[in-house]
């Protein structure tokens, strides 16, 4: 593995994760993934980073999918297994992680690139990506999380033909069915990714993250108790200094300086 199949930085108070294998299209090897799962919660872990960005070395792929050469040279079922737990826990981690999340898709994500995307909260897209969940060519079905994500995501008839017939979808398609937000010119992905990222970052990362928990909590509620506990959740926030600051320099016509408390 190369030693620097992981790129990470912090841009102010932005991370940003590359995959950096573009002679195989940013395959995702075990520990290619474990490597990027480390580089993440080091991210996760800094108070400084507020918007965590992900993206693709080259200009060819984002995240081609996970790396076959490794389930050939070794027991596929006992190669999947493995791996399985290791991907399902990886992407769970970036799904619900406290500090929002973008993709910037600057090419192919195919099988577990399209997973990964999935996982993330924004999704841009450079106008040359192409994404699709093939593994159904393969002789198997999307396991990273995919049958589940993806039919959460879009309506449940295009899931299903999209992972039946394994077919891929261009940038265009993709802002249709509404899984991504939009489509960019390749020379400005990474740059509009980071305006947006900082842009984010310059809210408060405290009701950030209380936000993102009322989203993710309650999508998995029933109505009456999503209600219940995004009022609950507004509560909290009301109580906090950045609340009280934000309001403040509504009122005093200047901008907030946010500081997470």
């Amino acid at each position: 593995m190369n030693d620097n199949a992981i790129l990470s930085e912090v841009r102010g108070h932005v991370g940003l994760l590359t995959v950096n294998r573009p002679k195989v299209h940013n395959a995702l090897s075990t520990p290619v993934l474990l490597e990027l799962e480390q580089a993440f919660i080091k991210l996760e872990n800094n108070p400084e980073v507020r918007v965590i960005v992900f993206t693709g070395a080259g200009d060819k792929a984002f995240v081609a999918g996970g790396d076959l050469s490794e389930m050939v040279e070794r027991d596929g079922i006992a190669h999947y297994q493995e791996f399985a737990e290791d991907i399902h826990r990886v992407f769970r981690r970036f799904e619900v992680s406290d500090k929002p999340t973008i993709a910037a898709v600057n090419g192919y994500a195919l099988g577990g690139g399209t997973e990964l995307l999935l996982s993330l909260d924004i999704r841009l897209l450079a106008d040359s990506a192409s994404l699709a969940l093939p593994e159904i060519g393969l002789g198997v079905f999307p396991g990273a999380g995919g049958t589940q994500r993806m039919i959460r995501q879009v309506p449940a008839c295009v899931a299903r033909e999209l992972m039946f017939t394994g077919r891929r979808f261009d940038a265009e398609e993709a802002v249709r069915i509404g899984l991504a937000n939009r489509v960019l010119p390749q020379a400005d992905l990474l740059d509009e990714a980071l305006a947006m990222a900082a842009k984010i970052a310059d809210k408060s990362p405290l009701v950030l993250k209380l936000m993102k928990r009322a989203l993710r909590d309650g999508a998995d509620m029933p109505m009456a108790a999503a209600l219940a506990h995004e009022q609950a959740m507004i509560g909290l926030v009301f109580d906090t200094q950045d609340a009280h600051e934000g309001i403040a320099a509504f009122l005093e016509k200047r901008n907030p300086s946010f500081t997470g408390r």
